[in-house]
Order: C-alpha cells, then sequence, then structure tokens
C-alpha cells in the first residue's frame, strides 16, 4: 500500500484513541432513531421481510438443492441467449460520426426563463447524456486538468433528467382539436380568419400568455406582433417567479434592477428564507463559490478564510442545513427579525420587535454585530444579506438597504439591468388576464408553454374563465390539464430538439440547438409566433438564425461568429450592464407587508396554523412530474419519494397526536384539501410546509395521480405564504415510500464534523473521531500489488450541499432503471450513489450533514469472497468489479456489505422501457438483467475511455482526465476521483488531509472512498448559548 510520511493513505489501522461513541458527537437518520423508540426496529422488520416476501421457506435440503444448481447454472450463465436486438446502418456515414466516439455539442436549458448552458453527449446522432457548459456563465468552470473548458462542467438533477424527458413516450405526438387528431396546415387555416377579425379592432381581443422569457427572438416576435395588433395583451406568467424580487428593486430604488450576488467574497452571510445553494438562475455558481470559501482541506494553512453562513428560515433547506447557526421561525417573524436587524444597524425602518422571543432577539444581537465585524480576512472582506423570492417586497426592499449600510454595494452584490424580456410584475398580471376572460374580453387566448389550468392560484378558477375564451391555443410537452380544456393543443418540442436563444442570470444570450431531429410533430414558440406573424412556413432554425443576423450584422464575419457561439454555447459580449443604484431609505416604512402586519398579533393554540408554499425540491412547480427519475430521487429531508406530504415539526405533530403518514384536511381561505403528514425536524413551530407540483391529473403514466394538490390553496394575493389555517385529522393513514431507513447501518458512527476552532487547535481532535494508526491490521488474505494506477476516490462532507445532482448523474450515466413507488418502499430503489442526512442536536433546530455513499471499492472487500461464482472481483487498479454474466443473483455479496451499496435486479426493468427510451442508454454501460447484481463502478467506462486515448496519443492518463458521473455533475466539487499512485494528484493529497477517514475503517475493510470530515465556523458568542438553550 502506498504511503507517505511513514503514514497509511487510506486510514485502515486499529484506533488507538477512545472508540467514537466515548468521544463522537451523536447523530441521528430519524426521529425514531433519535427517540429510541420500538417504531424504527418494527420499520426495519417490515423491510426485511419485505425483501424475502416473494420466496417461499426452504429447508435445509432444498436450499442445497438450490446452491448446486446455482453454481451449476454458473458456467452456462455467459452462454445464454440474450434478447435480440436488430440494427440499421447508415446508407452514406456522415463525416463526424465514428462509431464508439461520442460527440459533443453546446446548448442551453431554460427555468424561469433563465438558460443554463450544457454540454450534451450524442451517440450516433442520440444524445444520452447531459453535462454543464464550463463557458456559461451560469455554470463554474471547474479546472480538472489544463484549461477547465475542455473539461465538462457542473449542473443540477434538473438538468440531468432533462434527457428523460427528451425520450418520454408520454410527450404529446400530434396536433389536436377538440381531442381529434389534426394537422399543422388546419391549425394555420384555422388561425388565418380569427387574426383577419381582429385586425380591424388592432387585436383588443388577443392575449398571449408565456412563461418568463428572456429569449431574444421570442421577445422581438411578440413586439413586432403587437406592433401589428396593438390593442392585444403579452402576460407572463410562471408558478415560481421574482415577483417579490422585482418590486423590491423598484420600492428600494424607484426601477427595475437585479442584484448579482458574490458569496465567494462574503466574510459572513446571512440568508433569510433564502435558499441560493440549489435556486435562482445562478446556483450553480453560488454553490461552488459558497463551497470555495468553506475549503479547510489542509488545516495547516494559516490563516483559514473561512465564510460563516447564518440561515433563518421557515422550514428547512440545503442553505439551512450547510449553515453554521441555524433558526427556525415563521414567515411573518423572519420579516419582524429582518425589520429588527435593520434597526439594529441604523437603518431608519418601522418595526416593533417585541413579539419576537428573547432567545431570538439575543440570536440577532450576535448576528448583527457579526455582519459588523467578522472579517478573517482582513478589510478586503465584506458582509452580504440574502432574501429568499418568498418575502414581502418590502423585506427585499430592506435588504437592499442593508447591504449597502454594511458597504456590500459593489462588494458582495452589485446590480445591472435585468435579463428579462419584459419586467414585469406577473401574480398581477395574471389576475388581471383571468378577469378580462371572465368579463368575456378575451377572445383569442394563444398559451406558449405553461400549464396555467393546473399551476395557478386555486382561488383564481383559471380553468372555469378559460371556458369563456372562444379561441383558445396551446403549445405544450404535453397534453395536459391546460390543453385538455383548449381547442387547440399544438405538440412543443423538447429543447434539444429545437433551435432557440435565451439569456443567462447576467443577461449574456446562448445559441439552443437541437441534438436530434423532433421524435414527434414538435414545433417551437418561435414557430408558432411566425405563424400568428403570417409566415407559418419559417422554421425555428431560420427564425433565430435571422434574428442574429439582424443584430451582428451581414459582414462577412457573421457566420464566424454564429459558428462560435454555436460552438461555445454564448454569444460573446452580450451580458446585461451593469448601473449603479442607491437605495432611497424613505420608502422603506412604506406599507407593511401582509405577513409582517399579522406579526404582531400572532395565532395562539394550534387551531390557526401558518401554510408555507415552496417548490417542490425534485419535480419543482410540477413540470417534471413525469419524470420518472425526478419522481424517484430521494428530497433532501424527508427522503420521501413518489410523492408529497404536509410537513410540520415534531412538537406541533405531537401536540396534535399524529404520525408519518396520518391523513388531516387542510382548509384554509374556504378551500380544502386532504394530505397525509410528515414529521420534519427543524420546521418551524407552528408552521405547515405544503410542497408544489403534485396532485396531477392529466399527467402521463409516471405523474398522473400521486400525492395532493397545494396550488388549490394557494391565493393570488399571497401565493406563499397562508395565515389562520386550521387542520383536522381524518384517522387514516397512509404509506409513503421513504428511503430515510433504507440501507441501515445500525449503531455505527458514519459521520466525522466539528468546529473551525477545534481543527485549528488539533487536526486530530476527538469531535473529528480521528484516531492514530499503528499500522495496518493484520490480514488472512494477500496483499494486491498496485503497480500501474490506484483509483480511489474522496468525498467531502465539508462542501457537500446534499443536491442529489450526483444521484441523477449517476443514474442516466449507468441506465439504471426507474422502479417505481411500490418498489421503493420496498427498499428496492437501484440507485447506485445515495445521499444519506444525518442530524445532530435537538430536533427543533438540529444541524444537519449529507454524506454521499457509492461504492467503497475496498482493497479487502467482503463481497468478493463470498460470492460463489467470482462475479465480483478485485482488478489490478483496485477496482471491485461485476461480472454481470457470471452474477447468478444469490445477494451474498449484498448481505456481505456493511456499506450497503449493492443493488439487485429483483424485476426485468430494462423490459418495461418503451422504444423510444431504449434510444437513450448509455451504449458504453450493459444494461442489466433480472437476478444480476450491480453497484458503483467507479465510471470504468470512463476509465476505460481515458486508458485508450492515453495509449493512442502516447501520453500517460493526466490527474482530472477522468471524471466521473458524479463528481461532474456535483456544484460544489465534493467528488475528487483519481490515482492514488500519482503523489501530484489531488485525490492523493487529499488523502492525506488530517481530516481524511475511511468509512468504518475499524473492520478493515481498507476501503478506496474515503470521506473528509466537516467543518463549521460558529460565532464563539452563539456557540455556547444555543447549546445552554438545547440544554
Amino acid at each position: 500500500m502506498s504511503t507517505t510520511s511513514g503514514r497509511s493513505i487510506v486510514p485502515n489501522s486499529a484506533p488507538q484513541r477512545p472508540g467514537p461513541s466515548e468521544t463522537s458527537r451523536q447523530y441521528w437518520r430519524s426521529l425514531s432513531e433519535q427517540a429510541g423508540n420500538e417504531e424504527l426496529q418494527r420499520y426495519l422488520a417490515r423491510a426485511e421481510s419485505a425483501v424475502g416476501a416473494e420466496f417461499s421457506e426452504s429447508n435445509r435440503r432444498d436450499f442445497l438443492r438450490l446452491l448446486g444448481a446455482s453454481l451449476a447454472l454458473a458456467g452456462v450463465q455467459g452462454c445464454l441467449r440474450q434478447p435480440e436486438e436488430k440494427i440499421v446502418p447508415y446508407v452514406q456515414q456522415p463525416e463526424e460520426i465514428v462509431p464508439g466516439k461520442p460527440l459533443y455539442f453546446a446548448t442551453a436549458m431554460t427555468l424561469g426563463g433563465f438558460a443554463t448552458g450544457l454540454l450534451v453527449e450524442s451517440h450516433m446522432g442520440r444524445p444520452t447524456k447531459i453535462e454543464g457548459n464550463p463557458r456559461h456563465p451560469s455554470v463554474p468552470a471547474v479546472p480538472w486538468k489544463g484549461n477547465p473548458h475542455e473539461a465538462p462542467g457542473v449542473s443540477d438533477a434538473f438538468a440531468q433528467a432533462a434527457i428523460l424527458t427528451m425520450y418520454d413516450p408520454d410527450r404529446s405526438q400530434t396536433f389536436t382539436r377538440a381531442g381529434e387528431i389534426s394537422t399543422w396546415d388546419a391549425f394555420v387555416s384555422a388561425l388565418r380568419p380569427v387574426l383577419e377579425a381582429q385586425r380591424d379592432r388592432q387585436g383588443r381581443g388577443i392575449r398571449l400568455l408565456t412563461e418568463t422569457i428572456t429569449s431574444p427572438t421570442l421577445a422581438d416576435q411578440i413586439r413586432r406582433f403587437l406592433a401589428t395588433y396593438p390593442e392585444a395583451q403579452w402576460v407572463q406568467y410562471e408558478p415560481v417567479n421574482d415577483d417579490n424580487a422585482l418590486a423590491g428593486a423598484q420600492m428600494a430604488f424607484g426601477r427595475y434592477v437585479a442584484p448579482r450576488y458574490d458569496v465567494d467574497r462574503a466574510d459572513v452571510i446571512l440568508a433569510l428564507d433564502a435558499d441560493f445553494l440549489i435556486e435562482g438562475p445562478d446556483h450553480l455558481r453560488q454553490a461552488h463559490a459558497f463551497a470555495a470559501r468553506r475549503d479547510v482541506r489542509d488545516p495547516a494553512q494559516s490563516p483559514i478564510s473561512m465564510s460563516r453562513l447564518y440561515a433563518v428560515e421557515s422550514t428547512p433547506t440545503l442553505t439551512g442545513g450547510k449553515a453554521d447557526h441555524r433558526l427556525a421561525l415563521s414567515s411573518a417573524e423572519i420579516e419582524t427579525f429582518l425589520l429588527a436587524l435593520a434597526s439594529r444597524l441604523e437603518i431608519d425602518v418601522a418595526g416593533s420587535e417585541e413579539n419576537l422571543p428573547k432567545r431570538t432577539r439575543q440570536w440577532l444581537d450576535a448576528v448583527a454585530d457579526d455582519l459588523r465585524n467578522y472579517r478573517p480576512r482582513g478589510e478586503s472582506g465584506s458582509a452580504l444579506v440574502l432574501a429568499g423570492r418568498w418575502l414581502s417586497p418590502r423585506a427585499h426592499a430592506v435588504v437592499h438597504a442593508i447591504n449597502e449600510k454594511l458597504g456590500a454595494v459593489g462588494q458582495t452584490v452589485t446590480y445591472a439591468e435585468p435579463a428579462l424580456a419584459e419586467p414585469t410584475l406577473q401574480y398581477r398580471a395574471f389576475a388581471e388576464l383571468v378577469e378580462d376572460m371572465r368579463a368575456g374580453r378575451v377572445e383569442t387566448l394563444c398559451i406558449l408553454g405553461g400549464n396555467p389550468v393546473y399551476a395557478s392560484p386555486g382561488n383564481l378558477d383559471f380553468a372555469a374563465a378559460l371556458a369563456k375564451v372562444p379561441f383558445r391555443v396551446r403549445l405544450g410537452l404535453y397534453d395536459d390539464e391546460t390543453s385538455a380544456r383548449c381547442d387547440w393543443h399544438l405538440p412543443q418540442a423538447h429543447f434539444l430538439e429545437s433551435w432557440d436563444d435565451a439569456r443567462a442570470y447576467d443577461g449574456t444570450a446562448s445559441i439552443v440547438q437541437p441534438l436530434i431531429a423532433p421524435l414527434y410533430q414538435g414545433r417551437t414558440p418561435t414557430e408558432i409566433m411566425a405563424a400568428l406573424l403570417g409566415e407559418p412556413g419559417k422554421t425555428a432554425h431560420e427564425i433565430v438564425k435571422q434574428y442574429w443576423q439582424q443584430q451582428i450584422g451581414d459582414g462577412g464575419d457573421f457566420e464566424a461568429t454564429w459558428e462560435t457561439s454555436l460552438h461555445d454555447g454564448v454569444v460573446a459580449e452580450t451580458q446585461a450592464p451593469t448601473v449603479s443604484v442607491t437605495v432611497d431609505t424613505s420608502n422603506l416604512n412604506g406599507s407593511p407587508s401582509d405577513a409582517a402586519a399579522v406579526a404582531s398579533s400572532p395565532n395562539s393554540g394550534t387551531e390557526h396554523l401558518d401554510l408555507v408554499f415552496r417548490p417542490d425540491p425534485t419535480i419543482w412547480d410540477g413540470r417534471f412530474a413525469n419524470n420518472g427519475w425526478l419522481q424517484e430521487l430521494p428530497k433532501p429531508f424527508t427522503k420521501l419519494t413518489w410523492d408529497n406530504a404536509a410537513l410540520m415539526s415534531p412538537g406541533l405533530a405531537s401536540s396534535l397526536r399524529l404520525n408519518d403518514g396520518d391523513l388531516v384536511q387542510i382548509e384554509y381561505d374556504g378551500r380544502s384539501v386532504t394530505a397525509p403528514v410528515w414529521r420534519l425536524p427543524g420546521q418551524s413551530e407552528r408552521t405547515v410546509t405544503l410542497p408544489l407540483g403534485y396532485g396531477r391529473r392529466r399527467a402521463g403514466q409516471v405523474g398522473r395521480g400521486l400525492g395532493f394538490d397545494a396550488y388549490a390553496l394557494q391565493t393570488i394575493t399571497s401565493p406563499w405564504h397562508g395565515q389562520g389555517a386550521t387542520l383536522r385529522r381524518l384517522g387514516q393513514s397512509v404509506d409513503l415510500a421513504c428511503t430515510q431507513h433504507h440501507h441501515w447501518m445500525d449503531g455505527r458512527d458514519l459521520v466525522r464534523s466539528g468546529t473551525l476552532a477545534e481543527v485549528q487547535q488539533d487536526p486530530q481532535h476527538p469531535a473529528f473521531m480521528h484516531s492514530e494508526h499503528a499500522g495496518d491490521l493484520p490480514s488472512l488474505y494477500p496483499e494486491f500489488e498496485y503497480d500501474g494506477h490506484k483509483w480511489a476516490m474522496s468525498i467531502d462532507l465539508n462542501r457537500c450541499t446534499g443536491c442529489n445532482a450526483c444521484v441523477a448523474a449517476c443514474q442516466s450515466e449507468n441506465n439504471i432503471p426507474v422502479v417505481g413507488k411500490e418498489q421503493v418502499a420496498m427498499g428496492r430503489e437501484m440507485h447506485w450513489i445515495r445521499v444519506d442526512a444525518y442530524y445532530e442536536g435537538d430536533v427543533h433546530q438540529p444541524r444537519v450533514v449529507h454524506q454521499p455513499l457509492p461504492c467503497m471499492h475496498c482493497e479487502k472487500a467482503p463481497c468478493e469472497v463470498v460470492c460463489p461464482v467470482a462475479a465480483t472481483v478485485h482488478d489490478e487498479e483496485g477496482l471491485n468489479e461485476m461480472v454481470y454474466n457470471r452474477c447468478v443473483g444469490t445477494r451474498y455479496c449484498s448481505n456481505n456489505c456493511p456499506y450497503k451499496v449493492r443493488r439487485f435486479n429483483y424485476l426485468q426493468y430494462s423490459e418495461l422501457d418503451e422504444p423510444t427510451l431504449k434510444m437513450m442508454q448509455n451504449p458504453d454501460v450493459t444494461v442489466r438483467n433480472r437476478g444480476v447484481m450491480e453497484k458503483c463502478t467507479y465510471c470504468v467506462q470512463r476509465i476505460a475511455a481515458a486508458r485508450i486515448d492515453a495509449d493512442n496519443s502516447g501520453h500517460p492518463i493526466e490527474d482530472g482526465q477522468i471524471v466521473t458521473a458524479c463528481q461532474a455533475a456535483c456544484p460544489s466539487q465534493a467528488i475528487v476521483f483519481g490515482d492514488l499512485n500519482d503523489a501530484e494528484s489531488r485525490v492523493h493529497s487529499l488523502a492525506e488531509s488530517p481530516l481524511n477517514y475511511a468509512l468504518l475503517g475499524e473492520l478493515n475493510t481498507r476501503p478506496r472512498t474515503t470521506y473528509l470530515a466537516g467543518v463549521r465556523n460558529p460565532n464563539p458568542a452563539l456557540e455556547q448559548f444555543e447549546a445552554d438553550s438545547q440544554s
């Protein structure tokens, strides 16, 4: 085994200090474990019995007979006839396509209107994998090797899963009129007289309803249409929008501006209901920048300029999970907290803090002092306060004033012109549209994207208003709730099939180019607008290219600029200009928000509760409801799949005598929904969170009929908060598919974390459970010699945010199937990497650590020695490999794996795939059959590709040349892969860190995947105060 400075790189020695149970912090994965009751044991017993439920009891003779048969069959397993597959050759081979060699194309995906740059891998004309485009401003460039632009950029779960949506067989495939199949030409013919009738009326009866638009081309078309029909109106509506932020900027500065934050330059950050690590058009950049300031991989460096994060929020978020200090308050209390903070910073705002508890006011005092004074890097540092999109406009205006007071403007925050094509307050415009529809003032409604019949506040009843519009057209990916109520449904092309453009958060434009011709008859919004402009024959490519030709000019450089823009994924020098603005403090004391007003008279008792509406962390506002990867992706804190639930604090649930899965009826504003309860540690005590996006009635085979529809309780005047809701027990319960207890490693200390002060005092402080090593433990098995490469992985718990991008990326890369809610409930999900959440401390204000777990690739792997057919073996570079053709499904390897990272194919999941889904599969990865065990391979196909490239070029494999799928996707770069035998490699240096530890190292499995302990940077003034409060 390689050693450096006489110390083993991979911890594998007997602990000499007191055991973890005596010195380490106590972590728990669920309320059941924390309470130490029998519920957890009953759950684990049910899961155990479910695994074997399909198999009858066997006596000893039957067992030996089956064992003999399995050994005999092992020899012929490789001779089994595989499913017949047919191939169709090219008549003329395209020049750029080489069989076995993927191509990569730059494009962009929009969410909330803003573009995220992507690099899409294509095999033989089929897009198969998505990565981030590091040339795009929304994607941080990661220097894997040499030029960072040569390697894939980071991404998120939504981008990774977009490939599945494109191949979704439930996507709309035909034009329909009143539910009957029709054609594009028939639609154009029907549209023509409608437009002619409106021409003389200046388009008074026409409304265009779109999602948030940043596309320069589409915006130009809409403006030309409005010039032709000056009385027509354009309304933008997105269920999750930035109305409050825009209105807050208007209040503070007298105009719309867009703040740009530089969290890597902030020494201390206060996030007020702001989940900036996972939400927003620049969240990938922010997560990467934040992680860079939290890096303590070398505790010997002095000084360590680690930033400090405070979070005040009503419901747990990933940002709150990474906070050094977190405070759970109701939405009303957060606004009161903010006004009190402004007063402490000598900003003249009206507000009373009398109703804030004494503990909260003491917490506030410490935060205010830290915002002014904490500067670990000297005078070059600054503070930063962030407001979530859920807070009121006044709250946003006050935050602008605070940042100006703290000197953050020009340091950690700058302002620019909005990248939006037409900045507008969407809820107000949408409410006016619905009123016009009810009044009969709308005769023609063209809906381009979105699903407003489903995804709109329930008190508006958009569906009823829509029925009063004579001519209704809807362009959408699915024939969903909105299309079902329209005269015409037009199938929309997926962005991977489309020519389009869009702007990033900073205004930089990207050309969206297709990877494949539309699988169905999809059209783009620009093609629909062309038809409205009387140009139905124009293609999207012609429309987009013509627009940019007008912008750039007809000179000889246009074609070169166009090709460069397509290649790079960005149009150079198109970002929005920065602006200089000053807060007008006289506007800060305008009409207080509803949320702040009710803070002065909070409800008492449990009969009246606060509601908080949030987009679901996996299916967002419901647009991804038919995506099986995202439905089966465990939510970061609850670990629920395939469902949403009413989230409440353990204390509130206890007072109402509720348990997980119990059904309740929630009534608010004259409407009600029935929902299951889920107890969530860290939830504000009197707040119930209702995740949006579920309860779909027309979403395809995957998403239909799951969960409850929280939009039914939403109101247009207060879409994110509700005051005075009531809750009634129904005396029934349902089973929810939760993975929190799956793959349980009972009674073992797995998470190591401590404080910055502790690691500076002693990198081997007992808080990190770090042990001195006296040498390798003796083993009966022979040592392996690794003369070539020695692959290993390091996972930094200090950087990991728990965003699940790695899980989605692994599923996409490795052809991992979706198993469904019933199978997940039985513990049979197939993810090769999971992200466990561990809590520490009091259930009301716990700290959270997220821990990704792939295969450990142990040097002394327990799985290898028990396989009777040598289906799992050790190779000469240290990989624990699976030989699928040998596997006969004994599952002994899984039983003997202490990390519970192996997955078994109980069913022939691949046979359930539609033909279009088979096109999505990565040809470099074997599709497994029923009865076969599988697990993380360290992306061995990427290792093989790098080895071939190195052999062909005559150069050795460089550090960073091999990037695993999980590593490439991780926004915070918590995962590093490389060669331990390369003393200059990043993974080698991380393995030498005093914070490095092996999971269950005392078992002497010598895992190649090791962890860096988490490090917090608490405020000393608050640390003891919080400890006393919990004691």
